[in-house]
C-alpha cells in the first residue's frame, strides 16, 4: 500500500510540469527545419507582426508577437512547414 501511495505522491508532482509543456510539432531532424531566417520570413507573410521573441521551444519554433490586427499572439510552429500547431491570441 505504501508503493502505491509513494506512486501517486510521484505522479501527481510531475502532472504540473506537463501543464506547461508546450506541443509537439515535428518528429523530423533538426536538419530537416527551415531555417531561423525562413521562418522569420514566413512569419511575417503570415502576418505577425513586433516579435519580441523567437526561439526553438522543444520541436517547435515559438514566437511572442502580435498578430495583423494587434493582438498579443504566442504560436508554436511546425518547423519544417510553417504550420502553426498551437496559438494563444488575447
Amino acid at each position: 500500500m505504501r508503493k502505491i501511495i509513494a506512486g501517486i505522491v510521484a505522479l501527481s508532482a510531475l502532472t504540473p510540469v506537463a501543464a506547461f509543456a508546450g506541443p509537439a510539432c515535428t518528429t523530423e531532424a533538426k536538419d530537416k527545419w527551415m531555417t531561423e531566417d525562413a521562418m522569420k520570413a514566413k512569419v511575417t507573410e503570415m502576418g505577425y507582426q513586433k516579435i519580441k521573441t523567437f526561439k526553438v521551444s522543444g520541436s517547435c519554433y515559438e514566437i511572442y508577437g502580435y498578430t495583423k490586427d494587434n493582438r498579443k499572439a504566442e504560436v508554436y510552429f511546425n518547423p519544417v512547414t510553417g504550420a502553426v500547431v498551437k496559438s494563444e491570441i488575447d
